[in-house]
């Protein structure tokens, strides 16, 4: 098995590919010039953007993790050109030098929009922000691309002192939240248990959402970071909101090794 990783420097590539390392998994990563990985990963430099370089980067894989994504930016055009062209580019490359390959996919749980229950794989999706919007589309190409592919669909990921939980103050505030909105999670060392799961073929030809057992409130969340947001008793417009049910991944063999948040801040997992 020979798996080739793209989004190495970001927040979920960084703590994934070492684990997958230290699982005695065979690694490329792709990088732009000037980027270093990690001991026992092999460098394979490329652009996403640059359709040439990718030959070398997929020759003789087996499989792929495309973790490679643009979201917190106002530059709506680098989102599409990211998420979308980017995503395409490789779909091609795979299918000219490496069809036989299982393509698994990083994508997002905000992909839903607000409904009557908690996002599930088969829901209509029409997101009107560039960056789940991206995704969908994204994920189309590679449904349809004929070849072994896998989609995963993250909600909220935190731990391994990523920051990202102690962000959400801001992030709630900016997006004006209400307190009692609930938010699905993962830690990364589910999401490399889920990765695992993907390579050996249980979610082959799936979108999955991949989200532990307890959605937990902004209100809750912020106050484990210190920085509670402002008590409110106004309804909740949309109860269903950035919450995922997670039911088929557990058919399918996944389950969370944290289960809760509350559990990752005991084990000291933050």
């Amino acid at each position: 098995m020979t798996i080739l990783v793209t989004g190495v420097t970001g927040l979920v590539g960084a703590r994934l590919l070492p684990r997958l390392v230290e699982a005695g998994m065979d690694c490329r990563a792709l990088v732009r010039a000037g980027k270093e990985v990690p001991a026992g990963v092999t460098r394979v430099e490329g652009d996403l953007f640059d359709p040439s370089s990718l030959a070398e980067a997929v020759d003789g894989i087996t499989d792929i993790i495309h973790l490679a994504a643009v979201f917190r930016t106002q530059d709506t055009d680098l989102i599409w050109k990211t998420n979308l062209e980017g995503t395409l580019n490789l779909i091609t490359a795979v299918k000219a030098h490496a069809p036989g390959a299982r393509f698994i996919f990083s994508s997002t749980s905000t992909v839903y929009e607000a409904g009557s229950h908690p996002g599930r794989e088969d829901d209509e999706l029409e997101p009107q922000q560039d960056y789940p919007a991206s995704k969908v589309a994204a994920e189309k190409a590679l449904r349809e691309s004929g070849l072994n592919w896998t989609i995963l669909r993250f909600p909220f990921v935190y731990g391994d002192g990523d920051g990202h939980l102690e962000g959400l103050p801001g992030l709630a505030a900016a997006h004006k939240l209400h307190p009692a909105t609930r938010l699905s999670t993962i830690h990364h060392r589910d999401i490399a248990t889920a990765i695992g799961l993907a390579l050996k073929g249980a979610f082959d030809d799936r979108i999955v959402n991949i989200t532990d057992e307890a959605p937990t409130s902004v209100y809750e969340l912020t106050s484990l970071v210190g920085e509670p947001l402002d008590p409110s008793s106004e309804p909740l417009a949309a109860p269903w909101r950035f919450h995922v049910d997670g039911s088929l991944a557990r058919r399918l063999g996944f389950k969370p090794d944290i289960r809760t948040v509350y559990q990752a801040i005991e084990q000291k997992l933050m």
